[in-house]
């Protein structure tokens, strides 16, 4: 054993031994000491925050999710309104197109079933349009002429008696419960007569631009006409042209939306026409019994005033009332207002429901609201339109939100793509 060691002494300095180039041996140096190399200093990881996958940037993450969130809805709140400003705008620009446009397309919901029920009897597309639309003129024209004939003939027992209620009214202010003497009823009434004094300025120039809006009421009726013989002769072919517009996968259901759209606007002035013949009858009925002036033309008024939902039937009942005041006396004036209200009960809770159905069902908050942008946007043909335009809507946007597949029509062609 100690040999061995011995041998391996030698062969340790045999190795730590080196020789010269010129081959002497050279005794090796002291080996250097061995350094143990210092550990390298341990850099942290950095901490990777958790990012919503809604934001794009380190600026994102740091503001609060809900703020983010209000924001998005409020740019894209922005954007929708500056589009509606905008069409807005245009249709204000145009409503002198739109307005008559709108009218026509109300009076073709009107009228398509009879030009429907005259092609059924083998008329003439063409022909069925022209005898309905001439019909439903002179229906309109004759209808005009006897309110204006019954207002003339009218006019004076009228006049004579809204002057016998003035003094009436007068009277019952000196000795009623407010004793006004006579010195502060002249006050009032030289008051009154300074403001329309002071006002015909205002007055005149809005009779003078009346000729501008003769032209245009003119020009108007003419596009009503036209527009609505067009609408029922062609309609079919104006909204498949319109269709084919849009890209093919829209055509279906914008179509199937479409049509679902016109049926609620023909139930809709159906619907309508109906309560408002019946609303005009009833309250007509009552003003012959009570022999209450201009009957007639007063449930023309009613007939006209129920297409404007709500508010239309309370304002042409509240100028019968009036008119039963002058001429008859506050009794049958109270009987006539009960008259009105009962009829808009029996229409509001017994017509309405039964004659309209769900399919035209609209909200009464919705109808109001409607009515009275239309009439700050139209004056009154807005309030006429709003309430078909908010039904159209209603039933478009039901329809579109409704994913289902629209069923082929029994005219559709299939053309099978070939192999390649």
């Amino acid at each position: 054993m100690r040999r061995f060691e011995q041998l391996r002494a030698r062969l340790r300095r045999a190795s730590g031994s080196s020789s010269d180039p010129s081959g002497g041996q050279v005794a090796a140096a002291n080996p250097p000491a061995v350094t143990t190399p210092e550990p390298a200093p341990v850099v942290p990881e950095p901490v990777k925050e958790e990012v919503h996958p809604s934001t794009s940037s380190r600026d994102d993450a740091d503001v609060p999710h809900a703020l983010r969130i209000a924001a998005a809805w409020s740019w894209r709140l922005i954007v929708i309104g500056l589009v509606a400003w905008a069409l807005l705008k245009v249709v204000g620009t145009i409503r002198i197109v739109i307005i008559p446009l709108a009218i026509a397309l109300l009076l073709s919901a009107l009228l398509a079933p009879l030009v429907g029920l005259l092609l059924r009897a083998r008329f003439p597309r063409s022909l069925a349009t022209a005898v309905v639309l001439v019909a439903g003129l002179a229906a309109v024209v004759g209808t005009l002429t006897l309110v204006v004939n019954e207002f003339v003939k009218g006019v004076p027992d009228l006049s004579r008696n809204a002057t016998d209620g003035i003094r009436q009214i007068q009277e019952w202010l000196k000795t009623g419960p407010l004793h006004l003497s006579d010195n502060q009823l002249n006050s009032y009434i030289e008051q009154g007569e300074q403001w329309i004094n002071e006002n015909t300025q205002a007055l005149t120039s809005g009779a003078v631009s009346t000729a501008a809006t003769v032209a245009e009421l003119l020009t108007g009726a003419l596009l009503v006409l036209f527009a609505t013989f067009f609408f029922l002769r062609d309609g079919e072919k104006i909204w498949r042209f319109l269709v084919r517009l849009l890209p093919v996968a829209a055509r279906w259901r914008v179509d199937d939306a479409g049509r679902a759209s016109w049926a609620t606007l023909v139930a809709y002035v159906r619907a309508t026409v109906l309560v408002a013949f019946i609303d005009a009858v009833g309250i007509g009925i009552f003003l012959v019994v009570f022999d209450i002036p201009f009957a007639f033309p007063l449930a023309a008024l009613v007939f006209l005033g129920a297409f404007i939902p709500i508010v239309g039937a309370t304002l042409s009942g509240a100028v019968a009332v009036l008119v039963a005041l002058v001429d008859s006396g506050w009794v049958r004036a109270l009987v006539i207002l009960a008259v009105v209200i009962g009829v808009q009960q029996v229409e509001g809770h017994i017509l309405q429901p039964l004659i309209m159905g769900r399919a035209v069902a609209i909200h009464p908050l919705a109808v109001i609201v409607g009515i009275a942008a239309g009439v700050v946007l139209a004056g009154i043909v807005g309030a006429l339109v709003s309430v078909p335009l908010i039904a159209v809507l209603n039933t478009a946007v039901r329809r579109l939100a409704h994913r289902r597949t629209p069923e082929v029509p029994p005219d559709a062609v299939v053309v099978a793509a070939k192999a390649p």
